[in-house]
């Protein structure tokens, strides 16, 4: 359930015109269909809370623990002492001695198997030393993070052949790689994607350019999706392939800036007759976006991962400052308004780092299918994350404004808490924006309604089709609705293991059976246009994650060695979660959702443009803008790859 970047047709790479249903087509024909292993996050949604798939608490073997622990430790010495965050920051560049550090640790090889010199880390370790790395400068955590998630390693552990990763991978453990799919005008719509793939008989030569491409500027080898024109007897679609970033007609042309992640090598890359033998090519013609998203669906955890460190050190900052800081007689703590927000710090790092936890430790299991899991743990670690960044830089007050380097130019610890928060905005955006993973959660979510629905809902089934579906989902809906009346949440002895934290248990299964009530609701009242309640559907969206929050820091608390203190942390998380859910199911159908869409249209219809007088727009008038046009030009701030 994807969503063009416009309504109406667009022109694709071809000239051809692509309407919004074509461009959902070529989404859902990428989408896995199946589910072949279990699914925590699906059967939530449908009302079922099997606490069975996450409880005990998966846990990593101990070889890979012990593994995981050495490399850590290697890695923290690193940090601590060769590693300048706030030089990074200040020269936005990662050091090339730095790069070749992280080489030598094997950093750029921890998801790689040990058969092709990587360390075959765990995701679970694997997602512990990006916050670690994180920690130092976030920069760090991209650049490694865009290699191992989405880069070359991913793309070829879960799509390659055994020659391709002989190959590719062993250079993949000690330099850096990029993937490369985003385009200046096409963003989550891979439909109107223009980059091509011309066969040539022994290959292809590739044309177009791509935006954003993260570690583009210094990779050894990207991943980069392209058309390949479909004729006859080719299939053709969307294509993965591996190209070296020598090749002949590549050129780096920007180096892009932003306003967090400052370190950060992200340029314009364009390929201009590039030749890629067809042994560079990942999987079938056509199934590029297939490897894609199939590729985020593990790949997204390293988000939750950064978002989950930075929480934690704000949890930090947050009880060193508040106790420290006097105001009115006491420490700014000890005062309610303030205490509020360090509550919300603690208790959401806690809870988010069950989340990420869990989930990794379900992805290293591989027991159940977690494509909804991770999303969701992308999803609600990107929002709280920013959150609680926020609240720190509220806490701080003018000093959570103002930069390290002026704290400590004036004699102060340099806390870069303003820092912090401009870097957590990007993972709202990155690997999928939150209205993307909305729809695409969502998707997951009433797949099963839509496929009982079938040619119910099809405007170009006939009535006699129609007839046979309603007759099939009444079946259906006559087995399924009445298991969501009433479940273990209604007795009092249910989840009594848990101790103080049942009760939380309790309200997640009941939880769970009213969201899958109100999605029923949501599909009958609009059946196929339900795709178009986009408010609605990621309002759905938001109460599966708080519920799977929820259920993370429960069963992480009564595993943890801390006892009393993890309990009180989960209790706290839930209440906080149990508040944020009933705000959402309240907010399902009393909203202001129908009002904004008319007013929407009218803002894009310039109804109210006389609301923009009395304001000057920098980007089109003044003497910068001239001095940007005339200036001397500059030329990207590049590094080389260290191999």
């Amino acid at each position: 359930m994807t969503t063009a970047d416009q309504p109406g047709a667009t022109a694709n790479q071809t000239g051809q015109q692509v309407s919004e249903q074509q461009a959902r087509q070529v989404a859902e024909a990428a989408r896995e269909t199946q589910w072949r292993k279990p699914s925590f996050g699906k059967e939530l949604f449908l009302g079922r809370f099997r606490l069975d798939l996450v409880h005990p608490h998966p846990r990593g073997d101990a070889a890979s623990v012990d593994r995981g622990e050495e490399f850590l430790a290697r890695l923290r010495h690193f940090c601590q002492t060769e590693i300048d965050g706030p030089a990074i920051e200040r020269d936005g560049l990662i050091p090339d001695e730095v790069v070749k550090g992280l080489t030598e640790l094997g950093a750029f090889g921890m998801k790689i198997d040990t058969e092709y010199d990587g360390l075959g880390l765990s995701q679970v370790y694997y997602n512990k030393a990006l916050m670690l790395v994180s920690s130092v400068h976030p920069s760090l955590g991209a650049m490694l993070s865009a290699h191992q998630s989405i880069g070359v390693p991913q793309p070829l552990k879960m799509f390659g052949t055994e020659e391709q990763k002989r190959t590719w991978l062993p250079r993949c453990a000690r330099n850096i790689t990029a993937f490369l799919l985003t385009e200046p005008d096409v963003g989550s719509d891979p439909a109107r994607m223009h980059a091509t793939a011309t066969p040539t008989g022994d290959g292809y030569l590739l044309d177009g350019v791509k935006l954003w491409t993260t570690n583009g500027v210094v990779a050894d080898l990207v991943v980069v999706m392209a058309q390949v024109p479909r004729e006859e007897g080719r299939r053709g679609g969307i294509t993965a392939f591996v190209v070296e970033s020598s090749s002949p007609g590549i050129t780096v042309e920007h180096r892009n800036a932003f306003m967090g992640l400052r370190g950060i090598e992200n340029g314009v890359t364009r390929f201009h007759q590039v030749h890629v033998p067809e042994a560079n090519r990942i999987g079938k013609e056509g199934q590029g976006l297939k490897v894609a998203l199939s590729t985020l669906n593990v790949g997204r955890l390293s988000l939750p991962a950064v978002s989950t460190g930075s929480a934690k050190w704000c949890a930090k900052i947050a009880r060193e400052w508040s106790g420290a800081r006097v105001q009115w007689g006491r420490p700014v703590g000890q005062h309610e308004a303030v205490g509020g927000k360090i509550a919300f710090i603690a208790a959401t790092a806690y809870g988010l780092e069950a989340m990420l936890e869990l989930s990794s430790e379900m992805a290293d299991e591989e027991r159940n299918d977690i494509r909804i899991e991770a999303a969701l743990a992308k999803l609600y670690a990107s929002e709280m994350g920013w959150l609680v960044a926020d609240e720190l830089v509220q806490i701080r007050g003018g000093r959570g404004f103002e930069t390290a380097d002026s704290l400590a130019a004036r004699g102060e610890r340099g806390v870069p808490a303003e820092q912090v928060l401009r870097d957590q905005r990007i993972n709202r955006i990155f690997e999928g924006s939150t209205e993307i993973m909305h729809l695409l959660i969502a998707r997951e979510a009433v797949d099963t309604h839509l496929s009982v629905a079938g040619d119910i809902i099809d405007p170009e089934a006939d009535l006699n089709r129609k007839a046979r579906a309603a007759v099939e989902a009444g079946k259906f809906y006559a087995r399924w609705l009445p298991t969501l009346v009433t479940g273990k949440g209604a007795l009092k002895t249910s989840f009594g293991e848990f101790g103080p934290l049942a009760g939380h248990l309790r309200y997640v299964e009941r939880a769970s059976r009213r969201l899958a009530r109100n999605t029923f609701y949501g599909m009958s009242r609009w059946q196929g246009k339900l795709e178009h309640r986009q408010r609605f559907l990621g309002r759905i969206v938001d109460i599966g994650a708080e519920l799977f929050a929820m259920s993370a820091a429960c069963v992480r608390a009564q595993r943890e060695p801390e006892g009393g203190t993890a309990t009180e942390l989960a209790d706290a998380f839930c209440q906080q979660a149990r508040v944020r859910t009933e705000e959402l199911f309240a907010r399902l159908w009393t909203n202001s959702d129908a009002s904004d869409r008319t007013l929407a249209r009218g803002v894009l219809d310039d109804r109210y443009t006389w609301l923009e007088e009395g304001v000057l727009d920098p980007s089109i008038a003044g003497p910068w803008v001239a001095d940007q046009i005339t200036g001397p030009s500059t030329k990207p701030n590049l590094h080389r790859a260290v191999g």
